[in-house]
């Protein structure tokens, strides 16, 4: 199995959102490993095309890659300061005034921000408990206030506007650097920007940045071929039978390497250069069935992820996101990056 992630692909598409938001710094979401992809690879790379500003969900995550990093880097902490968490070196972004109170007691003098919820009901502080703490908060000095978009990524979602109206609303006049736009926010538009701009999945090649360069691409390879002659079944639960004979090829992995057993049944296709050759059977632990009937000779290796295929169109057919797609890919890969 073959997993190749292009390095350069992610430092063009930093690149590219950085440019749609020219008054804003702009940071990099690496929680969840780089979103599967390898955050002690991508991070640091980052770093030296110039971006200063690094997110993460959790203090563990932070602190793998600090090590990584040079001293000038920010390492920001989403789940803010939980009990018994170690942030030497590490901001983190506080959500209520608990977690307030608590880092101020335990950190005093060292960086924290603040996160406020617009409207999502996820993270944040809400419009009366950031009221009662606003002036105390503001007088320790937070590196940036931030809150986040439910709805970015559909730009004519009235939640939009919402959330940006009870952003201002909350934080106008506050003195302090100001971030609400993760990729989607990117894409609405300047009054969404602010002081910095959070990419993520836009970074490794997911919508809804349409115009990303192509990060991955997942090769599995062949174990065996046979034939099967029509009426035959192919795979648990004998839910495929060949309509015809047919030529049937046997890959080396399955939903244990984040491959979703969802798509069984799609009409997904894997690649050998541009013959799609239809998945057949079900998504198994570790094997997938591909009807190779199409193809003179059978390469060593086909493509589930590639040119012809992105991350996005896989994650359609497979009734989720292009997030869990990446997210779900397994520690059996060989990784190569380029």
């Amino acid at each position: 199995m073959g997993l190749q992630i292009d390095i350069g692909a992610v430092l063009a598409n930093h690149a590219a959102l950085a440019a749609k938001a020219p008054g804003a710094r702009a940071a990099a979401v690496v929680k969840a490993d780089a979103y599967g992809l390898g955050a002690e690879r991508i991070a640091p790379a980052l770093y030296a095309a110039g971006v200063r500003d690094f997110f993460v969900a959790l203090a563990r995550e932070g602190r793998a890659i600090r090590a990584l990093l040079p001293d000038d880097a920010r390492i920001n902490i989403l789940s803010g300061h939980m009990a018994g968490a170690y942030l030497a070196g590490l901001t983190p972004v506080l959500n209520s005034p608990e977690q307030f109170f608590r880092d101020r007691a335990m950190r005093p003098g060292q960086p924290f921000a603040i996160q406020l919820d617009s409207g999502m009901n996820r993270l944040g502080m809400e419009a009366e408990e950031w009221a009662a703490i606003r002036d105390e908060a503001l007088a320790a000095g937070p590196a940036f206030i931030m809150s986040h978009l439910a709805c970015a990524d559909e730009p004519d979602h009235a939640a939009n506007a919402a959330q940006l109206a009870a952003f201002r609303a909350m934080t106008d006049g506050c003195g302090v650097p100001r971030s609400l736009a993760a990729t989607g926010g990117i894409l609405l538009g300047p009054d969404y920007h602010f002081d910095m701009v959070r990419p993520g999945v836009g970074l490794y090649g997911g919508m809804p940045f349409a115009d990303a360069r192509p990060v991955v691409r997942l090769s599995l390879r062949v174990i065996q071929t046979r034939t099967v002659r029509r009426g035959e079944m192919v795979g648990y639960g004998a839910t495929w039978h060949a309509d015809r004979d047919c030529r049937i090829a046997t890959v080396d992995a399955g939903y244990a390497d984040g491959i979703l057993r969802s798509l069984s049944g799609s009409g997904i296709a894997m690649h050998a250069g541009d013959v799609a050759c239809p998945i057949v059977g079900r998504v198994s632990m570790d094997l997938i069935t591909v009807d190779v009937s199409a193809l003179d000779t059978v390469p060593d290796r086909l493509d589930l992820i590639g040119p012809h295929q992105g991350i996005d169109a896989l994650a359609d057919r497979a009734g989720t996101i292009g997030y869990e797609v990446l997210t779900s890919l397994g520690l059996r890969y060989d990784r190569s990056w380029v």
